[in-house]
């Protein structure tokens, strides 16, 4: 996919450019960035750069993943990073992915990263056919989750062991998002569980 860049009131949210290496850098200094995400500890200005000069790009390339730079529209100060990641490649009528994102320290409490997860949210349901969006992070992460509610996700409960961070398995929380819960159309249809039936077995993968 061509990389796009997409506005909301507030903010401009565009691939990030070489030239943003150093605002990047400086962002993820803070500590409660690698605390509570990927973000390697201590992040290098060779981090940064490929980031934003290799793992971006590619993800734009083949399809994987789409990342955008969080910018102010009146001052173009980066306010975070926020990604949608496609998952089940192998099976692309699931038309899953999962929704990612950072807050640089100085921008928190503003109500950035809810206005651009909306807008990315829609862009995903509405041009990407995105049929079901995850939120995962780790328990405790009470910022992290506050934005996936204001986004409309409905928290499914707690994956036990399911992050890996320094070293030590993590329980993670998680929560989904459907075009339906915002009002937008979706191809596949949803028949949700009725309480009623009797199960046989469960899910194979590579068998109906």
């Amino acid at each position: 996919m061509e990389p796009i860049t997409l506005t909301t009131g507030r903010l401009l949210l565009r691939p990030f450019a070489p030239a943003d290496a150093e605002a990047v850098h400086a962002a993820c200094q803070d500590p409660e960035i690698p605390r509570w995400t990927e973000v390697p500890s201590p992040y290098t200005p060779e981090d940064a750069r490929e980031y934003i000069e290799e793992v971006c790009p590619n993800g734009w390339r083949d399809d994987s993943s789409y990342a955008f730079g969080v910018f102010t529209r009146d001052d173009g100060r980066l306010v975070g990073s926020i990604a949608l990641v496609r998952l089940a490649l192998l099976r692309p009528p699931e038309r899953q992915a999962e929704l990612g994102f950072w807050t640089a320290k100085e921008a928190r409490g503003r109500g950035y990263t809810a206005e651009a997860g909306g807008a990315v949210v829609r862009w995903a349901f509405g041009h990407v056919g995105v049929e079901r969006l995850l939120w995962v992070a780790e328990a405790g992460n009470e910022g992290s989750r506050a934005v996936a509610r204001k986004l409309g996700f409905t928290m499914e409960g707690t994956l036990r062991a399911m992050i890996v961070h320094e070293g030590t398995r993590r329980d993670a929380w998680s929560g989904a998002l459907l075009p339906s819960d915002l009002g937008m159309p979706q191809e596949t249809p949803y028949l949700p569980f009725s309480g009623r039936g009797r199960s046989a077995g469960g899910a194979v993968s590579g068998h109906p």
